[in-house]
């Protein structure tokens, strides 16, 4: 690959190895084939960016909002340019198809550059406060060296989610990918170097979950934004806590999407598949729980079948192929694994569920699945399985489905499909989650907060809320006058 890294870190603006670290490989999903060797950060790698990313800090946050974003919209305009080498890196990263990554990807990562480095200058501003003849203002400032820890289903997007308002509003950031998919950040990272931003400001190192306490708990670091999975963000959540560290956390989902009688069935139709089967169902907002109303579900199976079953599966560098190989073989055997789960405990499998034969190789790939007659009750039903595996559930009336719908420790996201946008309102406020769609599903433009309630986190990225995570408010009184003390 003419986009490979050069080194397994990149530090204080130039790629650094270390031999030291564990050694581990980075593996193409297709074929199993290893495409690079790495090493996970030891102790001194991990002090060597944080002390880079703290020295660097003053003097980026010095630079007005406008200087700052100038030089991440010029980082935008250069993913752009190489927007066809990152797609295919990010495919060989994760597996997923060339004609996903290369409208999905890459391209996010820009928008969010774009999107902060325009709006810092203004979104960045304080207020005023009049206070007789004294009177007070409101700063926004940095919150000083930034963690990003990175899920492997999204790597060059979330570095640049996390990357670009972090930075925009004055911080410097060490990201840890995961080592599923260590090699797009890197590049995000030279990226942002050759558009101009010093040295120190953006840095990545390479790990697994030993490297992340070190990251975590080190006391330069002041803040921490997770992308992953719910365990993972209770202990790093707690880890954040004990040293009072401000803490960004987007989990995983068991989200419902909920189609009644009066929707436009192809368009719901969809809708599910973009949420279950997009990124061969590796997007944490899915909605695995597809709630059909009772009086269309046969139809709805039907289409869907038929549909699900013409998906072209197979080489992810083709851009015919709409679904590729799971990230990892372990990933691979835990869904099937869910699919074993789902066949024993009655669900009835309408299409998929093995092995597809029209791959060859040993690559990780698993047939895009749908069951019906999925209950509550069900694993399938509760879990989140991060694979194309739909789950479709009957319902009969609104408050019912509702009930159900809610009745989960998750709330990342949610849909309604309905032509009666009077019950979608209503039945949105009432869904407990953080990001929800109506007649649409899994749109995530930079412009729109995403994030989740309950057990799926707190905080938010993208859209000018993301600035308040990355910042917080400086109040100033001053008096004008004497001070006239009572003693």
């Amino acid at each position: 690959m003419k986009t490979q890294p050069t080194a397994s870190h990149f530090i204080d603006g130039e790629y650094v190895e270390d031999q030291q670290g564990t050694a581990f490989e980075s593996i193409y999903p297709a074929t199993g084939d290893v495409i690079a060797k790495l090493h996970a950060a030891t102790p001194a790698i991990v002090e060597k960016a944080i002390a880079a990313a703290k020295r660097a800090q003053p003097e980026w946050a010095a630079m007005s909002p406008t200087a700052r974003g100038r030089i991440l919209k010029r980082a935008a305009d250069l993913i752009r340019e190489r927007n066809r080498e990152l797609s295919e890196l990010e495919t060989y990263d994760t597996g997923k198809p060339i004609q996903e990554t290369i409208v999905a990807d890459p391209t996010s990562g820009a928008d969010a550059f774009e999107f902060f480095g325009g709006i810092a200058p203004a979104a960045l501003n304080g207020d005023y406060i009049p206070l007789g003849s004294d009177f007070a203002y409101t700063k926004r400032v940095p919150l000083g060296v930034c963690v990003g820890i990175g899920a492997w289903n999204y790597p060059q997007q979330i570095a640049c989610w996390k990357g670009a308002p972090a930075l925009a509003a004055g911080n410097t950031m060490v990201f840890k990918p995961s080592e599923n998919t260590p090699l797009g950040a890197l590049k995000i990272a030279e990226i942002l170097t050759e558009a101009g931003v010093p040295k120190g400001v953006f840095n990545v190192i390479q790990g697994d979950r030993d490297t992340g306490p070190l990251l975590v708990n080190h006391p330069d670091v002041a803040k921490v934004s997770l992308t992953g999975s719910v365990p993972t963000g209770r202990k790093v959540a707690a880890a954040a806590a004990s040293h009072l560290k401000h803490v960004t956390m987007e989990l995983g989902g068991k989200s419902p999407l909920i189609v009644f009688d009066d929707a436009d069935i192809d368009s719901a139709i969809g809708g599910a598949m973009l949420g279950n089967f997009y990124s061969s169902g590796q997007v944490c907002s899915n909605g695995t729980r597809v709630f059909v109303h009772r009086k269309i579900k046969d139809t709805f199976l039907a289409k869907l079948k038929v549909r699900t079953e013409a998906m072209s599966v197979g080489d992810p560098m083709n851009e015919e192929t709409q679904l590729g190989p799971l990230v990892s073989l372990a990933q691979r055997e835990k869904v099937l694994a869910y699919i074993e789960k789902g066949k024993a405990e009655g669900a009835t499998l309408i299409t998929g569920g093995g092995i597809p034969n029209t791959v060859s190789g040993t690559g990780y790939y698993v047939q895009p699945t749908v069951f019906a007659d999925v209950t509550d009750d069900m694993t399938i039903a509760r879990e989140e399985i991060f694979g194309p595996v739909m789950c479709v559930l009957d319902f009969d009336s609104e408050e019912d489905v509702i009930a159900r719908a809610n009745a989960t420790e998750l709330g990342l996201a949610g849909g309604v499909f309905t032509s009666d946008l009077s019950r979608a309102h209503r039945v949105v406020d009432q869904i407990q989650a953080g990001t929800l769609w109506i007649n649409t599903y899994n749109l995530c433009p930079v412009e729109i907060p995403f994030g989740g309630s309950k057990q799926s986190g707190f905080g938010r990225e993208n859209s000018v809320a993301a600035l308040d995570h990355y910042s917080e408010l400086k109040t100033v009184y001053v008096g004008m006058g004497k001070v006239d003390a009572p003693y």
